[in-house]
């Protein structure tokens, strides 16, 4: 039987015989720190709903550098893990998960006769597309017009949200190898907001205070 906390968030969302059905043909499945849960050129046969936890979305280049994307957490799900499983093909990201955590694998043939059976999974899939869309034109625009001090903003302010905490449990090393740049940068900017009362530096802790979210 299925956690009551998980039936309850997606009850939120869905109605109640859609979530009869997701834990009827989904299945629970637990994720450790570090889990990858998809990973490049592999096909996609399930789409991951994150009951709890957190789980982070990857894109590799050619020379095998990787970038983060955007995140995944309370009841959301992977758009592009939607897509390669309708499609057919294999996946072009890496999903990792950034703690413990628990979510339901739809399996592929449901996903497709959903949409049409249920206006709750229509709507799930349809906005879950537009808010990666944004996250990524986001990521775009910071990558593409900002700079590195910009980047690294958004970066732990999302990891602050994600968190419900202004205490980030990350390393420099971990930033740098997320954002795609070394760990004598990110510490170097880190110090400078340091040094301007936006924050404070631990041993693989970074506080954020009020000042840096103005």
């Amino acid at each position: 039987m299925e956690p009551i906390s998980s039936r309850s968030k997606l009850e939120n969302l869905f109605e109640s015989a859609l979530v009869h059905e997701l834990f009827e043909f989904g299945e629970t499945q637990n994720f450790k720190e570090g889990d990858v849960i998809m990973d490049y050129g592999k096909y996609v046969r399930m789409m991951p709903v994150i009951l709890s936890g957190t789980v982070k979305v990857l894109r590799q280049d050619d020379e095998g550098n990787e970038i983060l994307l955007y995140y995944l957490s309370d009841s959301e799900s992977c758009s592009m893990a939607y897509g390669c499983c309708i499609s057919s093909k294999k996946s072009e990201i890496k999903a990792v998960a950034e703690e413990d955590g628990q979510l339901l694998a739809i399996p592929y043939p449901k996903l497709s006769e959903w949409l049409c059976k249920y206006e709750s999974w229509r709507n799930y899939i349809f906005n879950g597309f537009n808010d990666r869309f944004g996250e990524l034109l986001a990521s775009i625009d910071i990558i593409a017009f900002g700079n590195m001090e910009q980047r690294l903003r958004q970066y732990l302010l999302e990891k602050s949200k994600i968190a419900e905490s202004s205490l980030i449990k990350v390393s420099h090393h971990k930033i740098a190898e997320e954002l795609a740049t070394t760990r004598v940068v990110i510490s170097r900017i880190l110090k400078q907001y340091e040094n301007h009362n936006k924050l404070i530096l631990y041993r693989n802790e970074i506080k954020l205070l009020k000042s840096f979210y103005e």
